[in-house]
């Protein structure tokens, strides 16, 4: 029901996310979605990949700082207004968004967004009562 993203600290040094990536080919691991973002002394790197688990291990084995969290993947219409919707459920729900980022799924023509909320379950079943589809880690 909920995808593990893994989250990934990386000092903003030249080649750093170059490495990270390296290690993820190195050891055929699939990127299917990612978002980055930046303070002037570090990164954080947020991945939805093709096995979790042992993206978890493998760099962490390479000394990388790393975490996993669960997000929730949610499809909706690639137009204007699509995105406000699923935050307008979640808003009159009063539940609050940490981050959110979009991602190109490979089973739908629909826009595919990674949802990061406390409430989880609460989430999960207020998307699906408005009709929004949850998307699976098999769907990512």
């Amino acid at each position: 029901m909920f995808i593990k993203q893994i989250s990934v600290f990386l000092e903003n040094k030249k080649g750093m996310l170059y490495n990270l990536t390296k290690i993820l080919a190195d050891n055929q691991i699939d990127i299917k979605a990612l978002s980055m973002a930046d303070t002037s002394k570090f990164g954080i790197i947020r991945l939805i990949v093709s096995d979790p688990e042992g993206t978890l291990r493998i760099i962490k084995s390479a000394n990388f700082t790393a975490s996993v969290t669960e997000v929730l993947g949610v499809e909706l219409e690639d137009r204007p207004g699509g995105l406000a919707e699923v935050l307008g459920a979640l808003k009159d729900s009063d539940i609050a968004v940490e981050y959110l980022y979009s991602f190109v799924g490979t089973s739908c023509k629909n826009a595919m967004i990674i949802v990061r909320v406390e409430e989880l379950e609460k989430a999960h079943d207020v998307l699906q009562q408005h009709g929004f589809p949850i998307v699976t880690e098999d769907r990512v």
